[in-house]
């Protein structure tokens, strides 16, 4: 089994709401999940369970084969979304007290600190109070928080959000090194562009349920055939009544179009050229993003 995160049947309620129901997923040693949903979904209710912060309902949260304890908690990376820094408290004493917290020496303490606010950007930053630093470099502290005590396993909530690219770029590159030494990796966003470029596997999560989990090109190659056509004298009604084929997006000169299984595609070039010159039509998969609205839109409408 080795270093897996499993997150098992887990539930929470709230009197009459559901934040969770029976959320379960697992984060294998050296994988990035990627955990998305609308706002109100359980993300960050899952994530405070998993770190200890929530108690749960049923269900259990368990590391390497053993449910996590106390001391399995101080092994694990975290970053709130709500960010936990002490606004006035210096930047380096505020990564020491942290990294003494999670049972680092006072030695082991500052190298770790000098090291982090070093690779994150923010070494000359750690005479500075925490309100003092723009809301990316506070960024920045946060991820070296989570960081600094060498943590075995990594949960971060919305790490992203708030940053410029080239710190965008800085973070992504810290989570892929974390996965390279063998660190489970489990973080939420909103960004699903960046949710596909870093992660092997993404769970999407609604109404507390997780209803998809797979790697990305599964999810994508699970959404069905897409067409993208370019026909400059085609109105907007051009491709309905094809056989097989649903119109999802028309926006000026392009169509992009989904097949189902044993649509013919030349019935559909043929409709396109009947209006005039084509000047693109290409198959192509589903974004990641349109994915996520589908499966949501889908939710929904159940």
């Amino acid at each position: 089994m080795g270093r897996q995160l499993e997150i098992d049947s887990v539930s929470k309620r709230y009197g009459e709401v559901v934040a969770l129901d029976r959320m379960s997923f697992s984060v294998a040693a050296g994988e990035v999940f990627g955990f998305v949903g609308s706002n109100g979904a359980g993300k960050t209710t899952t994530m405070r369970i998993a770190l200890g912060v929530l108690a749960a309902d049923s269900g259990e949260v368990r590391y390497s084969g053993a449910v996590v304890d106390q001391e399995t908690r101080r092994v694990i990376g975290y970053m709130p979304e709500e960010r936990g820094l002490y606004p006035k408290m210096k930047v380096g004493e505020q990564l020491t007290y942290l990294a003494r917290l999670h049972g680092l020496s006072s030695g082991q303490a500052r190298k770790a600190v000098g090291e982090w606010t070093e690779r994150l950007g923010v070494a000359q930053r750690v005479g500075d109070e925490v309100q003092k630093l723009s809301l990316g470099n506070q960024q920045r502290v946060q991820l070296a928080a989570a960081l600094v005590h060498d943590p075995q396993i990594l949960v971060l909530d919305e790490p992203f959000s708030g940053l410029d690219p080239v710190a965008v770029d800085v973070m992504s590159k810290v989570l892929l090194d974390k996965a390279a030494d063998g660190v489970p990796v489990v973080f939420s966003s909103h960004q699903l562009d960046l949710v596909e470029r870093l992660c092997h596997r993404v769970g999407i999560v609604r109404g507390g349920r997780m209803v998809a989990c797979d790697t990305v090109d599964a999810l994508r190659d699970g959404g069905g055939v897409r067409l993208v056509v370019e026909a400059p004298g085609a109105g907007v009604g051009w491709a309905e009544g094809i056989a097989g084929v649903t119109v999802r997006e028309h926006v000026g000169a392009r169509t992009v179009l989904e097949l189902a299984e044993g649509a013919d595609d030349q019935a559909v070039l043929r409709a396109a050229l009947a209006t005039g010159p084509v000047s693109e039509f290409r198959r192509g998969r589903q974004s990641l993003t349109e994915l996520f609205r589908s499966v949501v839109s889908e939710e929904e409408q159940a």
